[in-house]
């Protein structure tokens, strides 16, 4: 096994864009790993930057998500958790480690064999910031499935831009973008952006993030229904009816990125649209695969693009 440092990029988008087809497409380049919903499933970004031990860094990664786990409560798990029926943790999802739920489950068809060999190793990292931590495990983890390069997507990262930039200022960054109106519309009908534009309006409006309250905080009568251990599948999905909710998420998330690209300017930047992905798949995935240093990124381009349908629909396949 190489022992050479591992090539590294990182795909930011608003979510609901496209992302997860690019992370779809990426995994038929043989050598790179494509690492989905990894930084969105943490929630290590939030930290401050104070060291802590690679055993506590183990206990966050194989902790449940709290997000996750009120969706799996009210039975609106989102499609792209992956985690097998038969799985150890299958009768027991509320306290799936966030891990399991997408990110190693898209990467091998046993991810608890997976997640055991990360547990033998992750704790003895040694003491270090979250960001080296992340650094260091990615690597680790490209290195244990016998690539070269990760190429790290999640749904939604636009929001956490400033840490990712800050944390990776050497790694290759893509930002994928879609027009608004279509991104909202879709994130209206998706339960994860339900609940993270439901996070948003609690902190905007009472300073209040539902899933980290304190025994003195309160919430104002009308949001506590909304609250995590309240909240039940109707009143989500009822809030999904109104998009221009999801605009104001759109503005906030493409706010969040761009300021950050302009903050924290990355030495590797690529930028493509949906629509243009869309358009002319061949063309634009042979610049992202040449971006992103593929051996032969034309003949991916050429091998994945008819997954790519015209208009938007993406053509299922074994790696979606």
């Amino acid at each position: 096994m190489s022992t050479a440092e591992p090539g590294r990029a990182i795909i930011i988008s608003s979510g609901r864009c496209g992302s997860t087809l690019l992370s779809d497409l990426i995994v038929a380049e043989p050598h790179t790993l494509s690492v989905q919903e990894f930084f969105m499933a943490t929630p290590a970004w939030a930290k401050s930057g104070a060291d802590i031990t690679g055993a506590a860094y183990w206990e966050v990664l194989s902790s449940p998500k709290p997000e996750l786990s009120t969706l799996f409560a009210i039975g609106l798990p989102p499609k792209e958790v992956r985690y097998p029926a038969d799985g150890r943790w299958s009768g027991n999802l509320a306290e799936l480690p966030q891990l399991l739920a997408i990110t190693l489950p898209k990467l091998t068809d046993d991810p608890d064999a997976l997640f055991d060999q990360l547990a033998a190793q992750v704790p003895d990292f040694p003491e270090q910031p979250f960001a080296a931590h992340h650094r260091m495990f990615l690597d680790l983890l490209t290195r244990l499935t016998g690539r070269i390069r990760w190429v790290e997507r999640s749904g939604g990262s636009s929001q956490i831009a400033p840490y990712l930039l800050r944390s990776f200022p050497d790694s290759r960054i893509v930002y994928l973008t879609r027009n608004w109106a279509d991104t909202a519309r879709s994130m209206s009908r998706h339960s994860s952006f339900q609940l993270i534009q439901l996070r948003l309006e609690f902190v905007s409006r009472c300073g209040v993030d539902p899933f980290q309250m304190t025994p003195d905080q309160q919430v104002p009568a009308e949001l506590e229904p909304l609250l995590p251990d309240r909240i039940t599948a109707d009143l989500l999905r009822e809030r999904g009816q109104d998009s221009t909710r999801y605009l104001g998420l759109c503005a906030f998330m493409a706010a969040q990125a761009e300021q950050a690209l302009a903050d924290s300017a990355p030495a590797h930047l690529h930028t493509m649209t949906y629509e243009d992905l869309v358009a002319d798949p061949v063309t634009e995935l042979t610049r992202l695969g040449e971006f992103l240093e593929f051996a032969d990124a034309a003949g991916w381009a050429e091998q994945v693009a008819g997954q790519v349908a015209r208009g938007g629909a993406v053509r299922q396949t074994a790696a979606a």
